[in-house]
């Protein structure tokens, strides 16, 4: 056992060598091997726009094996089964899924190893990605090469009474983390997992609805013109409008649209001309989900694919007011200035442990970062449409409430940005005269995974959102 352990720890402090050996390896291949894994829509979208990046600053013709969604099969994965299979949220809801749990991480593994990846992304799913991670480092234990473990989206330990303990145990197959949030890299650092902060990735949004201007001052705010969205839909001018953003997961959207239809029924007769918009999450059986749950509503709704972000964005700036599941889609409200509200509703069991173990006060990234309950949390059993019908009007007829949450929103968002202290460590890589593409959170990314994998490694120098991308020295 001790000889085991030892030679553990030697696999453990080699890494540095390992990483450069996976680069050779890689240029004699003429190949670079990524095996890529997202077990939910807002890993989709993350792990797609990286594996976009990744195929343009890539020295090598990139090739990508995994588990994803529509996104990622857009961008060539051949995804091993529907990552619906892996998309379960809460202790409770799990239980169910276990057998079929544990297939598919016996199959994502078998197939990692048959693929034989230079480098394995993991994004977001801890409690996927994390078995899968510590599995495959369990095989390469006796091989003289093995692959980059990169894991994007940090796990919210620091919420949790004792988490960030568990970042210790991390280092053992998590070779680098890729954060999102400010303050989560030095907490990973100061507990010896190697991380770098590379910003929110949805303030990329603003990039791929040509904002790059905006995007390069700091001021995200993307706004689309909501006067057409109304026309086209047939609309009226003064009519109040709500956005209804019931999450990308079966459980949690069977769990709160009908909780969000009968929150409007209450409040229909209040307001003159109210319209109902529900976005819709880029997965098929949430599709189906929310085309039966309107059937069996008495309330017209308009259905804007989640997927589409010109749609998405036009929606917003035709609404009024939202009514959120709670998760990253409260960034994109921020992003479009629209008042919102947060709601949240889980299994009671699954309630219990989160009230006896967190630490915070709120669960919305905007009132934890700015430590403020500017955005209206409706949680737990309180998550009902009489409380949510009180408070959304008053956030549809109070002018007040809705512009502190839009002026809130700027200092919340320049939170989000790639720090300078990382950009600079970019930019002193540059050779002179190429242009940084600076403040993207996906380029910043793949710069990370580029020099883990070896320091001085050359980069393409072909264009991202029309601008001359990385080039090392």
């Amino acid at each position: 056992m001790a000889s085991k352990l030892g030679l553990l720890s030697l696999k453990l402090s080699t890494t540095a060598v390992s990483s450069n050996k996976v680069v050779d390896v890689a240029a004699q291949e003429g190949e670079f091997r990524v095996f890529i894994v997202a077990g939910e829509v807002s890993g989709d979208s993350i792990a797609s726009r990286l594996m976009v990046s990744l195929k343009k600053l890539s020295p090598l013709p990139v090739r990508f094996a995994g588990v994803g969604g529509f996104l990622m099969s857009k961008e060539g994965l051949q995804t091993l089964f529907p990552m619906e299979e892996i998309s379960v949220m809460g202790l409770w809801e799990l239980l169910p899924h276990l057998n079929t749990f544990r297939k598919k991480l016996k199959e994502t593994t078998e197939a990692a190893l048959l693929f034989r990846p230079h480098v394995v992304i993991t994004v977001d799913s801890k409690g996927f990605s994390f078995r899968l991670l510590k599995q495959l480092k369990a095989k390469y234990l006796l091989e003289d090469t093995c692959p980059v473990h990169v894991h994007y989206v940090a796990p919210s330990f620091w919420a949790w009474k004792g988490g960030e303990a568990r970042l210790q145990n991390l280092c053992k197959f998590v070779d680098h983390m890729l954060c999102i949030i400010p303050f989560e890299e030095e907490i990973c650092r100061l507990n010896g997992l190697a991380a770098t902060y590379v910003g929110h990735p949805l303030l990329e949004d603003a990039l791929m609805l040509n904002l790059e201007s905006a995007f390069m001052s700091n001021n995200l705010k993307v706004h689309k013109s909501g006067d057409v969205f109304r026309r086209e839909h047939g609309i009226p001018p003064g009519a109040t409008v709500i956005t209804l953003l019931p999450g990308s997961r079966l459980q949690e959207v069977k769990r709160i649209l009908p909780i969000f239809l009968r929150t409007i029924e209450i409040i229909r007769n209040s307001f003159s001309e109210l319209s109902v918009i529900i976005l819709v999450a880029p997965n098929n059986h949430v599709k189906d989900l929310v085309d039966k749950i309107i059937k069996s509503s008495s309330l017209p709704a308009i259905l804007v694919p989640g997927a589409s972000l010109d749609q998405k964005y036009e929606a917003f700036s035709a609404s009024t007011a939202a009514l959120c599941a709670s998760g990253s889609a409260v960034i994109e409200l921020q992003l479009a200035r629209l008042p919102c509200i947060v709601a949240y509703q889980t299994h009671i069991l699954t309630e219990l442990v989160i009230h006896y173990r967190t630490k915070l006060k709120y669960i919305s990234l905007p009132n934890i970062l700015m430590n403020t309950s500017i955005i209206p949390e409706v949680l737990f059993r309180d998550c009902t449409p009489g409380n949510l019908a009180t408070i959304l009007s008053e956030l549809i007829l109070d002018k007040k409430i809705q512009e502190q949450q839009t002026s809130t929103a700027e200092k919340f968002l320049g939170l989000l940005c790639p720090p300078s202290k990382n950009v600079n460590m970019l930019r002193g890589n540059l050779s002179s005269g190429i242009i940084c593409p600076r403040d993207s959170p996906f380029s910043l990314g793949v710069y990370c995974i580029l020099k883990i994998l070896r320091p001085k490694i050359p980069v393409s120098s072909s264009p991202l959102v029309d601008r001359t991308v990385i080039i090392f020295s």
